[in-house]
């Protein structure tokens, strides 16, 4: 890539930020009173499996200071096994659906979303969670219930390709990917909607963080990653929907704080 181009890519990507309406916008799909896209995507897998809902019982650390406080990303894992209840509780924590507005017309999560149209659908690559086979899955937030997406030879080294190469992250319990579907945002907002998805898988990753430091987990938001690979592990179509951003979740020990500080050695060297 030139000079040129990347200052070009710069420019482009500092308008989105900064993006304000036109005074003559044309009006949003949903001020022409088109027809709303589905809140959620429907099943494709016969084999469905439902999630425990009782999160009282889990020993979670309930003091919020403390969990903000000791927040941090973590890159080295134990790989023990991880408790189904627990991966409920991430993925109820990250997108699960309080109540319906309407006539189906919004979902209010445990998350916020510019105009509660939750853009996002959570896919999981499982390593070693209790209760569920390695493989791929796709989370059901209307029913809290996943789908088992089927077993990919070498799952394994496929992530990790689709991750770039950060073998860490295959190391993990769980990798959560979330992609994106535009127009559930663009019905709503149109030209005005992607800056608004863009801090709202923000509120989404944040949710994973703290729900991961209360269950004594460790995750790290990973946005270095190869969007076609990873939309090729669960078969979307790279342009109504695709990959925005991956999590890996896993057990971790205090007694690898020494690996995790490896990752920073760089740090050293700066002033």
């Amino acid at each position: 890539m030139s000079k040129e181009s990347q200052k070009q890519l710069i420019e482009n990507s500092r308008k989105l930020i900064k993006f304000d309406y036109p005074e003559d916008h044309e009006p949003s799909d949903q001020q022409k009173r088109l027809s709303q896209p589905p809140l959620v995507k429907e099943p494709s897998s016969s084999e469905i499996i439902k999630l425990p809902r009782d999160f009282q019982n889990l020993k979670l650390n309930n003091d919020i200071v403390n969990v903000i406080y000791s927040r941090e990303s973590h890159r080295v894992y134990t790989e023990e096994k991880v408790d189904l209840s627990i991966l409920s509780f991430l993925l109820w924590a990250t997108q699960g659906i309080k109540s319906i507005r309407g006539k189906k017309y919004a979902t209010l999560r445990t998350v916020p979303s510019g105009g509660a149209r939750h853009p996002f659908e959570t896919y999981l690559v499982i390593r070693k969670v209790e209760g569920l086979k390695p493989g791929k899955y796709h989370y059901l937030p209307m029913t809290h219930e996943l789908e088992y997406l089927g077993d990919q030879a070498k799952i394994e080294e496929a992530t990790g390709i689709a991750l770039l190469d950060q073998r860490w992250a295959v190391s993990a319990n769980v990798i959560f990917f979330w992609s994106i579907i535009p127009y559930r945002g663009e019905w709503r907002y149109a030209e005005a909607a992607h800056r608004i998805m863009l801090v709202d898988i923000g509120h989404v990753c944040q949710n994973l963080y703290i729900a991961s430091e209360a269950a004594g987990l460790g995750t790290c938001a990973i946005g270095a990653f190869d969007r076609e690979k990873c939309d090729q592990l669960f078969d979307l179509d790279g342009e109504e929907e695709f990959t925005i951003l991956a999590a890996p979740v896993g057990t971790i020990s205090t007694k690898d704080k020494d690996q995790e500080q490896a990752f920073y050695a760089f740090l050293k060297d700066e002033d």
